[in-house]
C-alpha cells in the first residue's frame, strides 16, 4: 500500500490536452509521477506539448518547480494511442463538458485498461453520480476539480459519487497531498459541488445590485478584492467569523438574508453579455472593455499573481497557524 503513495511509482494518465489538461499534467509532473498524456483531438497533439513545456520552464523561472525541466519532459508520454493508459493507476478525464463525448472517453479508457484503475472527471457540471454510470467499476470513479493553473494553486475539489467507495476517494485524498494541495472531500454529490456552488451564489448577489443601480461593477470589484482579499487565503469563511467573533452573526443573518437575492433566472446583464458573444479578455469584449494590450497584461498579471498567492498559501497551510509560521 506505501507504494501507491509513492509518486514515482504511480503511474497517472491525463485524457485531453487542452488547457486545463496541460495544467494538470505539469502539476502531476512536477510531484514525480510518470504521465501518459492522451491528445484525442488534432489540435491537443499540436499545442499540448508546447503548451506543457512552456508551463515548465514558468514554474522553474517561478521556484515552483525544484528539479529540471528535462527531468520532468522524460516521464511525459503524449499520444492518441489510448493504450498507453495500461499500468495507469489513475486516469483523469478533462474532456468537453459533454456526456456523450465523455462516455465515447470513457469507453476508450476502460478497453485500454482492464486492471480497472480510479478513474476520476474534472467537471464542474455534470454530477459525479451520473457520470460514474458510464464506466464499468462506477465504485472506482471520483470528481477531481481543479482550479486554474493547476501547477500553482492549492486548490482541489474531490466529489465522491452516489456508488464511490469510502477506500477509493481515501486514497486520491491523501494522494493529492503529494501534489502539494491542500484538497477538500465532498462524500455527498451535490450539484455544483462546493466551490461552485460558492461562488455563483456571489455572483448572483453581485449582478442583482449591479443590476439595481446600487453599486457598479468597479465598486462591487474594489469590496470584494479589498475586503474578502485581504483574509480569505489565511482564513476561510469559519475561521473568519471566529476571528471577528460570532456573537453578532446571528443577528445579522436574520436582518441580512431576507433582503438577499433569490432569483433563479440567468441575470439580464449576464444574458446580454451571451448575447454578444462577449468572452472577456479572450476576445476583449466583457464587462469592461479591452484592448489587446490591455488584455495581456491582465493574463500576465494573474500569472505572477498566482505564482505569489502559491507562495503566500505555502507559508499559511490550513492547519492551526504556528509561531513557525508567522
Amino acid at each position: 500500500m506505501a507504494d501507491r503513495f509513492n509518486t514515482a511509482a504511480t503511474a497517472v494518465g491525463v485524457v485531453g490536452l487542452g488547457l486545463m489538461g496541460s495544467s494538470i499534467v505539469v502539476s502531476l509532473l512536477m510531484a514525480g509521477h510518470a504521465v501518459k498524456a492522451i491528445a484525442p483531438l488534432p489540435e491537443d497533439m499540436e499545442a499540448g506539448p508546447r503548451r506543457i513545456r512552456e508551463q515548465l520552464l514558468y514554474c522553474k523561472a517561478a521556484g515552483l518547480l525544484e528539479g529540471a525541466v528535462e527531468d520532468c519532459l522524460v516521464r511525459l508520454t503524449i499520444t492518441d494511442d489510448y493504450g498507453a493508459l495500461r499500468g495507469c493507476s489513475l486516469l483523469q478525464e478533462c474532456v468537453i463538458e459533454k456526456v456523450e463525448i465523455k462516455e465515447q472517453v470513457y469507453r476508450k479508457m476502460a478497453a485500454a485498461t482492464p486492471e480497472n484503475p480510479v478513474i476520476v472527471s474534472n467537471t464542474s457540471a455534470i454530477p459525479i453520480s451520473t457520470l460514474q454510470l458510464l464506466v464499468p467499476a462506477p465504485e472506482r470513479f471520483l470528481g477531481l476539480h481543479w482550479a486554474e493553473p493547476a501547477y500553482a494553486t492549492r486548490f482541489l475539489e474531490i466529489t465522491c459519487g452516489a456508488l464511490t467507495t469510502p477506500e477509493h476517494a481515501e486514497w486520491v485524498f491523501a494522494l493529492a497531498h503529494q501534489w502539494g494541495k491542500e484538497p477538500t472531500l465532498l462524500r455527498k454529490d451535490i450539484r455544483g459541488f462546493i466551490t461552485n456552488r460558492l461562488m455563483y451564489a456571489v455572483y448572483r448577489e453581485v449582478l442583482h445590485l449591479v443590476a439595481k443601480g446600487c453599486a457598479t461593477l468597479e465598486d462591487a470589484d474594489k469590496c470584494f478584492r479589498y475586503d474578502a482579499g485581504s483574509w480569505i487565503t489565511l482564513m476561510g469563511i469559519f475561521r473568519r467569523m471566529d476571528f471577528t467573533g460570532l456573537e453578532d452573526h446571528a443577528a445579522v443573518f436574520r436582518n441580512y438574508f431576507p433582503r438577499l437575492s433569490n432569483a433563479s433566472g440567468v441575470p439580464p446583464l449576464m444574458q446580454q453579455m451571451v448575447s454578444e458573444n462577449a468572452r472577456g479578455v479572450h476576445n476583449c469584449n466583457g464587462f469592461y472593455e479591452y484592448t489587446p494590450e490591455e488584455a495581456r497584461r491582465w493574463e500576465e498579471a494573474f500569472s505572477h499573481f498566482n505564482r505569489d498567492i502559491h507562495r503566500l498559501a505555502r507559508l499559511y497551510p490550513s492547519n492551526p497557524v504556528t509561531p513557525a509560521n508567522v
